[in-house]
């Protein structure tokens, strides 16, 4: 209720990337702060309970919803975030060089829709910057993902490079990985979903994690981020090579180009659409991996979730986990509260008693 009525109307004043960075600041901040990330967790944190906890990956994640990548693109508040009730979290997309992204304005919102518009272009300091941010926090509450892509500059043949600087710089910070191949606002980035190109770029970055983990002990996992805007026969060809390759897992899926539905007067904006409107073409790609996998390849559900039933849904089409980023801008830090609590209430009125057994319910 403090951030609809308070934080919300401010917010929603400023400039969308403006208040942005105001966030990640002042998250950044408090935990810093004596007693920062206390009164944070007491405001909006989430206790752990058996039955939304989650073992995957090699990893204890003790709530299923996330948060995306693409909020905290440097890990800066990497200690906020997690305070605030997430069960785990992505920093990034990070690059192996820092660059500026795209020319401003790049972020907006369709508050008719509840969606945002991005083409910000993989703004970031760096993978050195971001190692330096990772290797300074003193304890960690819950698993960090680190989300790599390729500098803009870098041409798609020697794409895998960026890719495998990235795992070299940040394999000891990261607890998994993800590839990002599949935002819309790096030029040609996604064909390097399909094809040959995709064979390559996996057995390059998988190479480079079997590099790492010889050398420092630590298995880490490896997972692959999609575009929601292909052909059923495309995303099967795809699913086919993922596992081909020997991916850890899949997350479903990232923002669309798709305006179909909008009501906003900002439709027009190119970039990437998150939010509402992506709902149900995101549940139904995480239906298609599930179904075609037989469940054996994991899958991270994104896009759309504003509710525990639209997080559930993800859950029963497949989902092992989810994660938000849109619905956290239009609803504020209380959200997680509201859809633990949800999913406790869906998984009872079910009969499961841990999330996992309710994962691809819909198949069964």
């Amino acid at each position: 209720m403090l951030y609809r009525h308070l934080g919300k109307p401010i917010f929603f004043k400023m400039d969308p990337e403006k208040a942005h960075h105001f966030v990640i600041g002042g998250l950044s901040k408090a935990a810093f702060v004596p007693g920062g990330s206390a009164g944070m967790r007491l405001m909006y944190g989430v206790p752990e309970t058996p039955d939304l906890a989650v073992d995957l990956f090699g990893l204890h994640f003790p709530s299923p919803v996330g948060l995306a990548a693409g909020l905290d693109k440097n890990g800066e508040a990497v200690g906020g975030f997690s305070s605030i009730g997430f069960g785990f979290m992505e920093v990034g997309t990070v690059t192996p060089e820092g660059q500026p992204g795209n020319d401003s304005p790049r972020l907006f919102r369709l508050v008719p829709d509840e969606a945002l518009i991005n083409r910000m272009g993989f703004n970031n300091e760096g993978a050195e910057a971001m190692a330096g941010r990772l290797a300074a926090l003193k304890r960690r509450r819950i698993p960090v993902a680190v989300n790599i892509g390729k500098n803009k500059v870098t041409p798609n043949e020697l794409a895998h490079e960026d890719y495998r600087k990235c795992i070299r710089t940040l394999y000891p910070y990261g607890d998994f990985f993800v590839v990002n191949i599949s935002s819309p606002n790096t030029p040609d980035l996604r064909s390097l979903q399909h094809g040959s190109e995709l064979t390559r770029l996996l057995a390059e970055v998988k190479a480079e994690m079997d590099i790492q983990r010889k050398s420092s002990g630590a298995a880490k996992s490896l997972l692959v981020k999609i575009a929601p805007d292909v052909s059923d026969a495309e995303l099967e060809y795809m699913v086919h090579t993922l596992t081909e390759a020997g991916v850890d897992g899949v997350i479903a899926t990232n923002t669309t180009l798709s305006r179909e539905g909008l009501t906003s007067e900002k439709a027009g904006e190119a970039g990437g659409l998150s939010g509402k409107p992506l709902r149900d073409r995101s549940t139904e790609v995480i239906r298609r991996i599930y179904s075609q996998t037989g469940g054996k390849l994991p899958i991270i559900g994104s896009g759309g979730i504003f509710t525990s039933q639209d997080a559930y849904d993800k859950i029963r089409a497949g989902a092992s986990l989810v994660e938000i980023y849109t619905a956290l801008i239009y609803e504020g830090p209380e959200i997680n509260r509201r859809l633990h609590a949800g999913l406790r209430n869906l998984l009872r009125r079910d009969g499961y008693r841990n999330i996992l057994e309710a994962v691809g319910a819909d198949h069964h």
